[in-house]
């Protein structure tokens, strides 16, 4: 584990394009489909990240992180710390690097991820959910070998995600804004810093379950802030408690700081939502995030069972966000790519929402 930290810096447009050609022999270029809802909706189009190998966006930062590390550190082996999505990148990385890989996975997991891990070839340490936090401030964890592949707060993680805004501006150069759900933050400060680079006009929104937003918290109070009351959701790894400075440096919000979100409730929204913003994360996103969006979960519900009716496509909560938060109407008419960001949920669960979005 490396002692001394790399100091924040922006991610560079070059870096993201070398990271592209690194990471094209594991990654699927996804494709950006519209969401038909008719003239009365903004015009959504959907990032299909849920198609990747591992079902999750985490694979091109995990590719392109483990890659760039040097000979003597991946031969150790490498952990990381996760909800399922990081760290079945990172354990798949690993596993086409020939190195061991652990995680230090969060008890509440959904099945369906702590089965993928397991199926990678990665030792799993579950532990609670805030002592998974701490762990991600520390950088440590007993009985945690190899070198610490941090699952946001890594530049090389982050410029991996950016290879996302490459296609979609390629796809769709009349993008008009770009939603992504914001868990630690290296998703949308990936996708935000490449986006930013080739067309600045283009807006920027984060999107966070009501349960557990401390970017937006930490937007209107300045500063990078802990959401006391969280609550765990089905929208694990978006949101969360608190927002992490360096992030929030990234991230440009209202307020200035990071802050505490103190109503912050775990809830269904597995892969977004968390306890806090960390103080490295709020500095990398300051400055290419435009704006925030907080939606229910009976409205993530509800985007969920829409992609699925209208598009055939099966998202896990977070990945749901992007697209309740696009029918909110805060973002515009569009073009509007919504990211989804993962496709990893139990099926009985998944049947069990969009049932009850129905009601």
């Amino acid at each position: 584990m490396r002692t001394t930290l790399e100091a924040v810096r922006p991610i560079e447009l070059a870096e993201i394009r070398e990271a592209r050609t690194r990471i094209a022999s594991t990654i699927v270029r996804t494709p950006l489909v519209h969401l038909e809802m008719g003239p009365d909706y903004p015009d959504i189009r959907l990032k299909l990240e849920n198609l990747q190998p591992i079902n999750a966006y985490k694979l091109r930062g995990a590719a392109n992180a483990v890659a760039m590390l040097p000979e003597s550190e991946r031969k150790r082996g490498v952990w990381t710390i996760s909800a399922g999505n990081a760290g079945q990148g990172v354990a798949y990385a690993a596993r086409q690097a020939g190195v061991p890989c652990t995680v230090v996975v969060i008890k509440t997991a959904p099945e369906s991820k702590i089965n993928r891990m397991r199926a990678l070839g990665a030792k799993l340490i579950p532990v609670p959910y805030d002592i998974a936090w701490k762990a991600l401030e520390e950088r440590s964890y007993p009985g945690a070998e190899g070198t610490f592949v941090h699952p946001f707060d890594d530049h090389n993680f982050i410029a991996g995600h950016g290879t996302m805004g490459l296609e979609i501006l390629e796809d769709a150069p009349d993008t008009a804004a770009v939603i992504a759900s914001i868990g630690g933050g290296g998703l949308i400060t990936g996708v935000g810093s490449a986006i930013k680079a080739l067309n600045p006009e283009i807006k920027v929104w984060g999107v966070e379950p009501e349960t557990a937003a401390p970017a937006a918290l930490s937007f209107e109070k300045g500063s990078p802030q802990v959401f006391k009351d969280f609550k765990q959701s089905f929208v694990d790894g978006a949101g969360g408690q608190s927002m992490f400075p360096r992030m929030w440096e990234r991230m440009n919000f209202e307020k200035g700081s990071p802050q505490v979100f103190k109503d912050f409730k775990q809830s269904f929204v597995d892969g977004a939502g968390g306890q806090s913003m960390f103080s490295r994360m709020w500095e990398r996103m300051k400055p290419v995030v435009d704006d925030y969006i907080v939606v229910t979960l009976d409205e993530t519900k509800k985007a969920m069972r829409l992609m699925a009716e209208k598009a055939r496509v099966i998202s896990e909560g977070a990945g749901a966000l992007p697209v309740a938060a696009a029918l909110t109407g805060k973002a515009g008419k569009g073009p509007i790519v919504a990211i989804v960001s993962g496709g990893n949920i139990d099926m009985k669960k998944f049947c069990e929402l969009i049932g009850a979005s129905a009601t």
